[in-house]
């Protein structure tokens, strides 16, 4: 039997916690490494001693079970102290991405309504910007922590280290009252649309997601040691990737930021035969030049989420990597999907009992039958990913109850039913049966895919194309509006080290030969940089509003005109014809 298909979630009341979890395992191999850092080393041992320090200290400064601690800092050792630290005594982390300044930061903070403030030197300053503005002030409760960095210790906050009594570094009694239920920590949504909400995380679904990982994912144990550059502050980074070598008892190297150049050197220096993954970082590795770093390189499973068709072959044969375990979920979600037989391009299947509902993409609305319910897709279309909220697919939603309710699909198959609505189109795909258990396959986030010519127009799949064109490294795809036209243009935004040399002729006949004339971006935008969130989604909020207007755009646009095969480059008087219907488009 495959165990994520026969696991079940650990008993509430149970002590199946990550404080109790990496207990056990620094019992098993205290000596052993458990984090590699720049030139740090630090043993299970070492590590449960400095956590124990700092979790008495927590207690003494008046810390209670369920209290909240906003932790605010880069990837690094005394982040994944700080963070079992406080599981110890059954705090609950508020976990904020190091990205976030001015009001997103005040509102992740205030909104969280947190005790104290763990924040590293190096995100000092971001957090001294606003400080007038947190709902905490006093200097006892903002513990600064040093970093390898030269950094001055502001006068507005406690030295953190120099507070700790590292002889006093027993396990805790306190541990003993934690439980699988607890909270653990707040995830904050990447905020793409509207402010980052934060997700409930409890102990159980950390302690599922490490077990389901690494014996169906990874495969790994203690003689393992995962490659893990992605922001702990995420769930990718913390479930997949830390606690899953915890759970087993494996190293961890972590990077403050993942780094291309450096990668295949790290994974030999450290023998890092799994590595957490976010598709786009795949992407980056596959577009630089062969080197003999990547030459027999130990990764041997990687499991991560977002890694797209056009990707993977080719990243699994140049770099012979053994399993590619895709998965499928969400902070605040109740379910996770695994391609756990290794299918190329699928993210596999889940235990949960899960529905594909008609959705009209033209409309932005779930279809519904004459009796007022939901219709289920019957062949391999997309359809609206929901998934049905019960014992083992529990729904814990977030902090704000407003906004958990708003993710609940009510009434959809028989009044009081309640089923979670992930926003994303998926589809089954044809690659056999197991356990009575389909494949599905990502399509695309709802308001990704748009219609344009009376078709539906998928944005990972045009993205994928474009992508597919030597100078393009990454496009950002998405539909805005035209004047007198129904649905939405394509336009993408991309990037190019070379704009002056882009041979637009020998672009345009790519888009030509590989997208139907429906599906091929009208606008392109040249773009400075990606922007992106921390966990490297692509934003497209501002863009989409932007749209072509060259009143509100600096970057140079180019336009497909109805008569013409070959882009060009948009002006006034092209843009005047387009906004007053007489582009003909």
């Amino acid at each position: 039997m495959i165990p994520v298909l026969k696991y079940k979630w650990p008993d509430p009341d149970s002590n199946a916690s990550l404080a109790h979890t990496f207990q056990d395992s620094t019992e098993k191999f205290g000596d052993r490494p458990f984090v590699y850092f720049e030139d740090e080393t630090w043993t299970y041992s070492e590590a449960n001693k400095a956590a124990n320090s700092f979790a008495r200290y927590l207690v003494e400064s008046g810390v209670q079970h369920g209290d909240r601690v906003v932790l605010f800092m880069e990837n690094r050792p005394y982040y994944v102290i700080s963070l079992l630290a406080l599981n110890k005594i059954g705090a609950i982390g508020v976990l904020i991405n190091t990205s976030l300044t001015g009001d997103p930061l005040i509102h992740c903070i205030n909104s969280s309504d947190s005790t104290k403030c763990i924040v590293g030197a190096e995100r000092a300053k971001p957090l001294e910007d606003v400080l007038d503005q947190i709902n905490i002030s006093n200097k006892d409760d903002l513990l600064w922590v040093a970093d390898n960095k030269d950094y001055e210790q502001p006068d507005w906050a406690t030295d953190l280290k120099n507070n700790l009594d590292f002889n006093d570094n027993e396990n805790l009694e306190e541990t003993n009252l934690v439980t699988s239920k607890d909270t653990a920590c707040y995830i904050f949504t990447s905020g793409t649309t509207g402010v980052p909400k934060a997700a409930v995380l409890p102990n159980r679904k950390l302690i599922a997601a490490a077990v389901n990982i690494t014996k169906a994912g990874y495969r790994i144990n203690h003689e393992d040691c995962m490659y893990n550059c992605l922001p702990l502050y995420h769930s990718t980074g913390l479930m997949l990737g830390l606690c899953g070598a915890i759970h087993v008892g494996a190293s961890s190297f972590i990077k403050r930021k993942f780094s291309a150049s450096s990668f295949w050197a790290d994974a030999h220096k450290y023998n890092t035969t799994a590595f957490v993954y976010i598709g786009e970082l795949c992407r980056y590795l596959d577009n630089q030049e062969p080197s003999e770093a990547e030459k027999n390189n130990p990764i041997k499973s990687m499991v991560g989420n977002g890694l797209r068709p056009d990707v993977w072959d080719s990243f699994k044969d140049r770099f012979d990597v053994d399993r590619i375990i895709e998965i499928y979920g969400a902070s605040e979600g109740n379910a996770l999907f695994m391609n756990l037989f290794n299918k190329n391009k699928t993210i596999g299947m889940t235990s949960a009992d899960v529905a594909l509902l008609e959705y009209d993409v033209a409309e932005d609305e779930i279809l519904k039958d004459a009796e007022g319910y939901c219709k289920k897709i019957s062949n391999h279309e997309p359809g609206l990913l929901a998934i049905e909220i019960g014992p083992n697919a529990v729904f814990n939603g977030y902090t704000d109850k407003e906004a958990s309710e708003k993710k609940i699909l009510r009434n959809v198959f028989k009044d009081g039913d309640a089923w979670f609505n992930t926003g994303d189109l998926i589809k089954t795909v044809d690659v056999g049966f197991a356990f009575g258990k389909e494949h599905y396959q990502f399509v695309d986030r709802v308001g990704d895919t748009f219609r344009w010519r009376s078709e539906n127009v998928s944005t990972n799949e045009v993205g994928e194309i474009l992508n597919g064109y030597a100078d393009v490294n990454m496009s950002n795809v998405y539909g805005v509006a035209v004047p007198g036209c129904e649905g939405r243009a394509g336009m993408a935004a991309f990037s190019l080290e070379d704009a002056d040399n882009f041979n637009w002729t020998a672009f345009s006949e790519h888009v030509e030969n590989n997208l139907p004339k429906y599906a091929r971006p009208v606008f392109i935008r040249i773009i400075k940089e990606m922007d992106t969130t921390g966990t490297f989604k692509l934003k497209k909020n501002e863009l989409r509003d932007e749209s072509f207007d060259l009143n509100k755009v600096n970057d140079m646009i180019y336009c497909l005109k109805p008569s013409s095969n070959t882009y060009e480059l948009l002006d006034q008087q092209w843009l005047e014809k387009i906004n007053s219907c007489e582009a003909g488009y």
